[in-house]
């Protein structure tokens, strides 16, 4: 029976996004931390780049590949009350999880040397060596992340998105508690190897605060490989074309990571760095509102009223999160001078880096948008039960981004005679060129499948045009300010920015402003 066409507005974008903003306000203070004790040196540069490799399996094998192939096959079963052999599904799963973990973390270990020379072919001497020690610290809580995710998939598949989400928290907390406590203590290189373990015991506990739900609501699990049910023979079917699709796009991060090694002390930091601000709008709007959504379009039928509720639900989706992005992106281009030194301007990290800091933000404006929007468009394939619709696009996107990057990066900073650290800028504008060419064609190649989503195309300029002015009276604000703390700068200029464009686009009856407000006047307090 087809689902009934309701925009999305569950609580469950809400409850993502809630566990989501505790989770990133946690990271952010954990890169302030780093930012203070490490600044853009080379020990910064050897955390950033050993922590790739371990992120790229947590990725490959984690919450991307468990959200299109698991949990559209899991929520199908719970949806039709087959709870013991979704039970069995979820158990096989996660068998298979953790015996592909377990030889790909003793392999990692052991080809640590090998693997540098490919996500940091520009590091030499003791940045190298110690490099490949993090590497090496790291990987055993590969494992534990992966299950981690494979927890996120039964919880998210049983509406239980706030635990989900929020338990990053815990891997925040031990890797702040270790900053705090180590920091004072310690040099940077034997402070980074501090640092790995502590990502290790943190992972551990992400796991374990997660457990006990998943046991607590699936009483059928049972771990054993199960290859011979339908359902995990699907999942493995689906999981394949997924797994190369989250690798091509993994392979984006470490084609990033290969060039700003490239460019100097610093500029793999500095790409880090930018990294949680970037993705703050993208974990907590596109991610919220996809991971919310995956669950409830996969128990659409595939009819021709299933594709009318599609159409409404992702048309709706890419409403809310536009309404949260284009300002998003506005500020990193306009403001991100601003957003960078409020949230790292400590220790050493100066105003020099908060200047290199704001390009990269800028660079990767030119994106933001694609990139959200198109996680909607990826995850309603995922619901069709379509995973190599985006696996082509993503081959293309990375493609993109090899070619545009190189230009971007290496090419134009030595055409126009410019340090070369200022390519970090380039390469991630390139990134984003490549974005909305993915976006595009996932765009046209969903509504071939299930018709053409109703035009937002006037609201979406609409938005653009009130984030643009509202930038422009928050940069007339901070010029006004002139020299003034960091801090005390950002919380004068931001607000006066995000009330701007919350107000023009209430005045302007734009839907999801309309309900925003809403949100606020219900609050304690708030008349």
């Amino acid at each position: 029976m087809t689902a009934p066409a309701s925009t999305p507005r569950s609580g469950g974008a809400s409850r993502v996004f809630s566990g989501i903003l505790l989770s990133r306000i946690l990271g952010l203070l954990r890169q302030r931390l780093f930012g203070h004790w490490f600044g853009d040196g080379e020990a910064a540069d050897a955390v950033n780049a050993a922590m790739r490799i371990p992120n790229f399996l947590q990725n490959l094998f984690g919450e991307g590949v468990l959200s299109a192939s698991f949990i559209p096959v899991y929520a199908r079963l719970l949806a039709e009350g087959r709870k013991e052999e979704a039970g069995r599904v979820a158990g096989a799963i996660g068998a298979l999880l953790a015996l592909a973990t377990a030889v790909m973390v003793l392999a990692g270990i052991a080809v640590a040397p090998w693997l540098i020379a490919f996500i940091a072919p520009g590091f030499t001497g003791e940045k190298r060596d110690l490099t490949v020690l993090l590497v090496r610290v790291m990987f055993p809580g590969v494992g534990l992340l992966v299950w981690s995710a494979w927890c996120l998939g039964v919880l998210n598949s049983h509406r239980r998105f706030f635990l989900a989400y929020a338990a990053p928290i815990a891997w925040n907390l031990v890797l702040i508690g270790a900053l705090v406590v180590a920091g004072p203590r310690q040099e940077e290189a034997p402070l980074a190897v501090t640092f790995a373990l502590a990502s290790v015991a943190g992972a551990f506990l992400q796991f374990a605060v997660q457990l006990p739900a998943v046991l607590r609501l699936d009483r059928a699990l049972r771990f054993e490989l199960g290859l011979s049910l339908a359902p995990v023979r699907d999942v493995l079917r689906s999981f394949t074309p997924v797994l190369v699709g989250r690798g091509v796009v993994q392979l984006s991060g470490y084609i990033d990571n290969a060039l700003a090694s490239l460019m100097g002390t610093g500029a793999v930091a500095m790409l880090n760095y930018a990294q949680p601000i970037t993705m703050l709008p993208v974990s907590l709007f596109g991610m919220a509102v996809s991971a919310a959504e995956l669950p409830a379009m996969a128990s659409v039928s595939a009819d021709a009223e299933g594709a009318v509720v599609l159409r409404e639900r992702l048309a709706a989706g890419l409403r809310r999160i536009s309404f949260y992005v284009i300002p998003s992106a506005v500020a990193f281009l306009v403001l991100g001078d601003v957003v960078g030194g409020a949230l790292y301007r400590t220790g050493r990290f100066g105003s020099e880096q908060v200047l290199w800091l704001w390009t990269v933000l800028a660079g990767s404006a030119v994106g933001l948008v694609a990139g959200t929007l198109g996680r909607l468009y990826a995850s309603t394939c995922y619901a069709l039960r379509d995973t190599r619709t985006p696996l082509r696009f993503a081959l293309i996107r990375v493609t993109l981004t090899l070619i545009l990057g190189w230009l971007g990066a290496i090419v134009l900073p030595r055409w126009l005679g410019i340090d070369a650290k200022w390519g970090v800028a380039g390469l991630t504008a390139s990134a984003g060129l490549a974005a909305w060419v993915e976006f595009a064609l996932l765009r046209r190649a969903l509504a071939a499948r299930i018709g053409a989503v109703a035009r937002v195309r006037g609201e979406v300029a609409l938005l653009w045009a009130l984030a643009l002015g509202a930038a422009g009276l928050a940069f007339g604000a901070k010029v006004m300010l002139g020299a003034m703390p960091a801090w005390v700068l950002a919380a004068v200029v931001l607000p006066v920015f995000a009330v701007t464009y919350v107000a023009g686009a209430w005045r302007a009856g734009v839907p999801a402003a309309t309900e925003l407000t809403h949100r606020l006047r219900r609050r304690p307090g708030v008349r």
